[in-house]
């Protein structure tokens, strides 16, 4: 059984990252973005996809964060591409749902090889703090056209704006740990009736 494990660096003018991912960890993260909510966002992905999450960003933040955030969910994509490898004997689909109070919302995740993402989400407000809400569909869409995914995010209900994003990356994580999880009944085959992914 070969370690899902992988270490992008992307630099650009705007940004430089670094990011490791091991897809069958313990649920620890390290952050080092200078981006405070985006990280305690993160950090969801990670315990509760039980994935090994580091990232570090130095980006033009000077300017705004979007670069940083779009760049970040970039990095993220290349990593999971990377590091799922062939898809052989994994689970291929994964689906959450996840409360928080009087939020709850919905994410759908198939390892398809096409990316393609539904995100309705709203945020209730433009800001939670500093950061502004509009980039989380930025940070999706970067991950979806680099893990090569098809990702629905659906918000069904909520009035707090924290919870809700809170609610929709928890439920990413929980997700995401399905859909990549090996199938002891799959062996080497890959899900697909196509033979390919």
């Amino acid at each position: 059984m070969t370690d899902r494990i992988a270490q992008i660096e992307r630099n650009t003018l705007e940004t430089q990252i670094k990011v490791r991912v091991n897809l069958d960890g313990t649920g620890v993260s390290r952050f080092n973005t200078g981006i405070p909510f985006l990280e305690h966002m993160l950090d969801q992905i990670a315990r509760h996809g039980m994935i090994d999450i580091e990232v570090e960003c130095h980006g033009d933040r000077q300017i705004d964060d979007h670069h940083s955030v779009e760049d970040i969910g970039i990095s993220l994509g290349q990593a999971f591409k990377q590091a799922i490898g062939d898809k052989k004997g994994i689970r291929r689909y994964g689906h959450a749902y996840v409360p928080l109070d009087e939020a709850l919302s919905r994410v759908v995740i198939d390892f398809s090889g096409r990316p393609g993402l539904e995100h309705h989400v709203d945020y209730k407000r433009s800001h939670i703090g500093q950061f502004d809400t509009d980039l989380f569909y930025e940070f999706f869409q970067g991950f979806v056209n680099h893990a090569l995914v098809t990702l629905h995010i659906d918000n069904l209900r909520g009035r707090n704006a924290h919870h809700i994003v809170e609610t929709v990356f928890k439920a990413f994580g929980r997700a995401l740990r399905m859909a990549m999880e090996r199938d002891p009944r799959m062996g080497d085959i890959l899900p697909s009736t196509k033979g390919a992914l």
